[in-house]
């Protein structure tokens, strides 16, 4: 069955250096088999399904898959999302914000001309990191212990620990290794960029899918928006701010966090890249 189709380009400064979501609406009467089989074919690291909502207060529903897992949230795609369903004629009751459901409840979406913003999920798991897990972690980075400024879970669904490093020159350089290591991993690593760099921030995203090496993931929104909860709360940022992303993979993506009333959002372009329909 033909189902319209997007492929959006999220937290780029230009198109092709995001990071791309692929979007099929019209989701209804997918299995969740479906669903998965269709993420893992499109090669990205999210495939998004829409829905109609549950709740009078949302104006869509979706399912985040990340290849073979599913979420109940992930930034980048919430974003990429919430402008393909805008690009395809939805229309909002707020023209200023969009509300998507998803497992993880009602995320309220900014839409501010070519940007877009998120509300951040709070983390439903932070403090410190028991020593085992950051020994290991450590060694997947193949740095020493005392590289380390802080850790911290940074967990807002997908289960990121961060790791905060003494300038982006020691975030760039990594090359991780997780193959002494096996299992489930999601490692976000943050530095500071100098009071005259563009950027405030340099992040770097990598995790693990099944039993598949440790991958890099381009820009990452529900990463960025547990670290800057993480950052803004210990006192070692400010809002608001931006944050570079996808670097060394060839990217350039900028995430820009703000924050209001306590909550933190997580905001950069989403742009169309490929617009038609999948047979599914």
């Amino acid at each position: 069955m033909q189902r319209r189709f997007r492929q959006v380009d999220v937290f780029n400064d230009g198109i092709g250096l995001g990071n791309p979501v692929a979007v099929v609406l019209d989701a209804e009467g997918l299995s969740a088999s479906d669903m998965r089989r269709f993420s893992v074919w499109s090669n990205l690291s999210e495939c998004t399904f829409v829905l109609p909502p549950t709740t009078p207060e949302a104006d869509y529903r979706v399912r985040i898959f990340s290849l073979n897992t599913e979420f109940a949230f992930a930034g980048h795609p919430t974003l990429g999302t919430t402008r393909a369903w805008l690009d395809a004629g939805g229309a909002p009751t707020d023209p200023a914000r969009v509300v998507q459901e998803c497992e993880a409840g009602l995320i309220p979406v900014r839409v501010e001309g070519d940007l877009l913003a998120f509300r951040s999920p709070p983390c439903t798991r932070s403090g410190p990191v028991d020593p085992d897990t950051l020994q290991a972690v450590v060694e997947i980075l193949g740095i020493e212990a005392g590289d380390v400024i802080d850790a911290a879970w940074v967990d807002n669904g997908p289960g990121w620990v961060g790791l905060l490093l003494d300038g982006p020159d020691a975030v760039l350089s990594l090359r991780p290794d997780a193959s002494r290591h096996p299992g489930r991993w999601d490692i976000g690593v943050i530095a500071a960029h100098a009071a005259d760099h563009a950027a405030d921030f340099e992040v770097r995203a990598f995790f693990t899918e099944g039993s598949e090496p440790l991958r890099e993931d381009p820009v990452t929104g529900s990463l960025n928006g547990a670290v800057a909860e993480w950052l803004l709360a210990s006192g070692r940022a400010s809002a608001p701010y931006v944050a570079r992303q996808g670097t060394v993979l060839g990217r350039d993506g900028l995430v820009r966090i703000s924050q209001e009333e306590g909550a933190v959002w997580v905001g950069g372009r989403a742009d169309v890249v490929i617009s038609g329909s999948a047979e599914i």
